[in-house]
C-alpha cells in the first residue's frame, strides 16, 4: 500500500501542505512518523521525568510514575500487569550512563549523534562546554518548555558523525524557513526581551561545544539565528507517560460492572490528587523535527490530529473526519479551549507563535465578527500567554 498522504507546494505565501493521496476514513491512521531528530526538554529531565535518551519512551513503571507525581511512595496501583514498561530491556551508555529503553535505541543514538555528544566521565562536570550550554539554556527557558538547545546540538552532531553529510543537510533544509524579520520574532518569543544578548551568549557556548568547519555557517550570528528559528517553528512537542499507557490499558479491560466502577473512581481520584501535587506537568516532554508532520498546515476545524500512543517519539497522525483523495490534511496548532475562542483571539495566538493569520473556513465565516475578544477572554488572556505554546504541544 502506498502512503496515504504526500507533501505538495501550495504557494510562496503558504509554503507546503499535506494532501491525501486516497480516501481516508475517520479514525484511520494517516501515517506513523519517526523524527529526523528529537530531544527531551532540559528542565523535564532535571526534574526526574525519566525517559529514553533517544526515543523518549518513559522509563518508570506506571506505579513509580504515579508515586513520584503524587509525592507518595506507598501508593500501589491495581492491575500492575497492564504496565508496559520492560526494565529488563533498559541499557545505559557505558561511558556517560545516560539510559535507553533498549539496545536498539542505544545503538541508534550511537550511530546517529551520541559519539559526538557523549560526555563520558564529564557528565557532572559543570565546566564542560556542553554542560555550560545546557545550564545557560535552562536559565533562559523556564517551564513550560517549548524547545531545547539540545535539539540543535543533535542536528550538528548528526552531521558531524555522518558519512553522507549532504544527505542530512538536505533533510534539515526541508523544514520551513523564515525571513530574517520573522526569525527575530520567533527567537524573541523563545528568549524574551533580552533575546539579542542571550542569543549571542548561546551562540558562543554552542560554538565552544560543537564548532565544525563543515557547518561553519550555522555558527555565524545569522546562521545560528536561522537554526534557532527553524527549531522554534518546526519543533513538534512530544509527550510520553507510562501512567497514561497503564490507564488506556485499564480502560480496555473487560471487568464486571462493580469492579469497573471502582477502577474508574480510583483513576479519577488519582488524577485529581496528582494535579494538586504536580499541576499540569504529567508527561516526559521533549520535541522533535518531523518531515511530513511539519508540512501540515493549521485549521481551526482540523480534519486530523497528532498523538503518541506508543509511549515514544513515533508520531501518529489520525483522521478526525473522512478525508477525500486530493483534500488537504490540516491539524490544529491550538488546543481545544483555544479553538473555542473568538476568531480575533485565535489569530492573536497564531500570529504571536506561528507568524500567520488563519484563513480556514471557520475564520472566513467569522470574518465579519467584531475584532474584539469577549470579556471573559480578556480576563483570561493575561495568564494564558506563556501556557499557550505549551498547551498544544503536550497532548499525549
Amino acid at each position: 500500500a502506498g502512503a496515504a498522504a504526500e507533501a505538495r507546494f501550495i504557494s510562496s505565501a503558504k509554503g507546503k501542505g499535506l494532501f491525501a493521496t486516497k480516501n481516508i476514513r475517520k479514525g484511520e491512521t494517516v501515517f506513523v512518523e519517526r523524527p529526523v531528530v528529537s530531544s527531551q526538554f532540559l528542565w523535564n529531565a532535571l526534574y526526574n521525568y525519566r525517559a529514553c535518551d533517544h526515543c523518549l519512551r518513559a522509563l518508570e513503571t506506571a506505579e513509580e510514575n504515579a508515586q513520584r507525581l503524587l509525592g507518595k511512595s506507598s501508593l500501589v496501583l491495581p492491575h500492575p500487569e497492564q504496565c508496559s514498561i520492560r526494565k529488563d530491556l533498559h541499557q545505559q551508555c557505558p561511558r556517560c550512563q545516560v539510559t535507553y529503553c533498549s539496545a536498539e535505541c542505544r545503538q541508534a543514538a550511537l550511530e546517529q549523534y551520541h559519539q559526538v555528544l557523549c560526555l563520558g566521565p564529564s557528565r557532572d562536570d559543570p565546566t564542560h562546554p556542553l554542560n555550560k550550554l545546557q545550564e545557560a539554556w535552562r536559565n533562559m527557558h523556564y517551564p513550560p518548555e517549548t524547545s531545547s538547545i539540545m535539539l540543535m546540538a543533535r542536528m550538528v552532531a548528526t552531521i558531524k558523525q555522518a558519512k553522507d553529510k549532504q544527505w542530512w543537510i538536505k533533510a534539515f533544509s526541508q523544514f520551513c524557513s523564515k525571513t530574517a524579520n520573522e526569525e527575530e520574532e520567533i527567537v524573541h518569543k523563545l528568549l524574551g526581551d533580552k533575546f539579542k544578548g542571550q542569543l549571542e551568549l548561546l551562540r558562543l557556548l554552542f560554538t565552544e561545544a560543537l564548532y565544525d568547519e563543515y557547518l561553519s555557517k550555522w555558527f555565524t550570528p545569522e546562521g545560528f539565528r536561522s537554526l534557532f528559528a527553524l527549531v522554534g517553528t518546526n519543533g513538534q512537542g512530544i509527550g510520553t507517560s507510562s501512567l497514561s499507557q497503564w490507564v488506556h490499558a485499564c480502560d480496555a479491560l473487560d471487568l464486571p460492572m462493580l469492579q469497573r466502577e471502582e477502577l474508574d473512581a480510583f483513576i479519577d481520584q488519582l488524577y485529581k490528587d496528582i494535579e494538586k501535587e504536580s499541576g499540569e506537568f504529567l508527561n516526559c516532554e521533549g520535541s522533535g523535527l518531523y518531515v511530513l508532520q511539519s508540512c501540515c498546515n493549521h485549521s481551526c476545524i482540523p480534519n486530523a490530529e497528532t498523538s503518541f500512543p506508543e509511549n515514544n517519539f513515533l508520531l501518529h497522525l489520525t483522521a478526525l473526519e473522512d478525508i477525500e483523495a486530493g483534500e488537504e490534511i490540516c491539524i490544529s496548532y491550538l488546543d481545544c479551549c483555544q479553538r473555542e475562542r473568538s476568531r480575533h483571539s485565535r489569530n492573536k495566538i497564531l500570529r504571536e507563535n506561528y507568524l500567520f493569520t488563519c484563513s480556514c473556513p471557520k475564520c472566513l465565516a467569522q470574518a465579519d465578527d467584531a475584532d474584539v475578544t469577549s470579556d471573559e477572554e480578556e480576563e483570561g488572556e493575561g495568564e494564558t500567554d506563556d501556557a499557550e505554546l505549551e498547551d498544544e504541544m503536550t497532548d499525549v
